[in-house]
């Protein structure tokens, strides 16, 4: 027998939910307004006389800072995955010395402040002659997103039977052959949720950006708002259109994968 919801459980979660949903109500409202009705008090809770001259001025200033985006956020899914997946592989079957240490420093490096490791990235880059330039944003972002990767994989790939490692053994596979053929094809779910994670940070960093490539020639999207608020400041239209545009790629990618996120995040949480 299934036991229904109490209605006044199903009142509070949509009222919290209204509470935390209504800041990206009011993002979208005021994106439709006009600067001259930017002002009334009360204000319009409703976009009564929309208009769409904020998205305008969105597409003729901001697609260069979002193509920038793009490819810092697919460059660091590629460089997360190609650094993670093996290692989550190797220290989940392979087991080598150490792996406990390991795991232990992934651990300590998630809990390092982002602007403690931008000054340092900040030094280095300096010395290397290599500011200002996307790719090192790519190489930034993925020390965050490396050791959160490498955790989740292998905690996704221990729990991946041994018996199928045998068998691609007994097949003549070797180690390589066993993790790209075996490995990877059933690690799906944590593949996709460490690839979300990664292009997430990326899509949204600012204090790398900032510090790492505040003058460069090619500046991801966060960049791009901040300047963006800085030269028009009166403009609240099209700096929250720019709010909106940037968000729904993010958007879109959570409501696609949540799915293979909810599978990946919890795999290896429950032992057989």
């Amino acid at each position: 027998m299934t036991r229904r919801r109490a209605p006044w459980k199903t009142l509070v979660g949509l009222a919290l939910t209204a509470v935390m949903l209504f800041p990206v109500y009011w993002m979208v409202n005021v994106s439709l307004t006009r600067p001259e009705h930017m002002r009334r008090d009360p204000p319009d809770w409703f976009p009564l006389d929309p208009t769409l001259a904020g998205y305008q001025a969105v597409l003729a200033d901001q697609l260069p800072y979002l193509r920038t985006s793009f490819l810092i956020g697919l460059g660091t899914v590629a460089l997360t995955l190609a650094i993670a997946a093996p290692a989550g592989y190797a220290l989940a079957k392979l087991r080598p010395r150490g792996s406990g240490p390991v795991g232990f420093v992934l651990l300590a490096a998630q809990m390092i402040p982002g602007i403690i490791m931008a000054m340092g990235f900040y030094a280095v880059f300096l010395n290397l002659g290599v500011l200002n330039e996307w790719w090192g944003l790519v190489i930034a972002d993925s020390t965050l997103a490396v050791p959160f990767g490498v955790l989740i994989l292998t905690a996704f790939m221990s729990g991946i039977p041994d018996e199928l490692m045998a068998a691609a053994r007994i097949d003549g596979a070797g180690a390589w052959r066993t993790f790209r053929s075996v490995v990877l094809p059933v690690s799906r779910n944590a593949v996709v949720t460490v690839s979300l994670f990664a292009f997430l940070w990326a899509w949204s960093d600012f204090i790398f950006a900032s510090t790492l490539n505040g003058q460069g020639d090619t500046q991801p999207i966060t960049i791009g708002i901040y300047r963006y608020i800085g030269n028009n400041n009166h403009e609240w239209n099209s700096i929250m259109a720019t709010a909106v545009v940037a968000s729904i790629p993010a958007a879109v990618l959570l409501v696609l994968a949540q799915r293979f996120v909810a599978a990946g995040v919890t795999a290896g949480a429950v032992k057989d």
